[in-house]
């Protein structure tokens, strides 16, 4: 069980997202099977700051659900060996006990920590943290899956 660290350069070659939705800077670590430790620089350029909300500037909670969902994707990706390409989708199938403790705001920097719980049949299921400086911003129970594209 090697742990290893990921640039933008491999991340890329997981996920297929990309500007504006990709977020997912870093990985910092990936333990196959277990668990990863990514990370997203959350900064004033972000193309959703403007309108949530001009005046005091919050990551909106679904791109910080979101954030965690692709981090455990390079996760489920690392595990079975396989990549993300134009032939099949990832998609939630499943979020529970989602709750938002603390604001995300520019500047911030999101630890993002996702385990694995279960895998059956082709669904995943992982335990998410998004944290910062330490504290808990949000958490989740998340469940997805890869499908053929249609």
């Amino acid at each position: 069980m090697t742990s290893t660290a990921m640039d933008i350069h491999e991340i890329l070659q997981y996920l297929p997202h990309r500007y504006p939705i990709l977020l997912v800077d870093r990985v910092l670590e990936v333990v196959a099977g277990e668990r990863i430790k990514a990370l997203k620089n959350v900064t004033v350029n972000e193309p959703f700051f403007p309108g949530h909300y001009p005046h005091h500037p919050v990551m909106p909670g679904v791109l910080i659900v979101e954030a965690l969902a692709q981090a455990s994707a390079i996760l489920s990706f690392k595990t079975t060996g396989g990549r993300a390409d134009d032939k099949s989708v990832y998609y939630f199938v499943g979020i529970d006990g989602a709750r938002f403790k603390k604001p995300v705001v520019p500047g911030d920097q999101l630890i993002l920590e996702s385990s694995v719980v279960t895998q059956k049949r082709g669904i995943w299921k992982f335990a998410a943290t998004a944290r910062v400086d330490g504290q808990l911003a949000a958490e989740a129970e998340l469940m997805c899956t890869v499908r053929p594209a249609e």
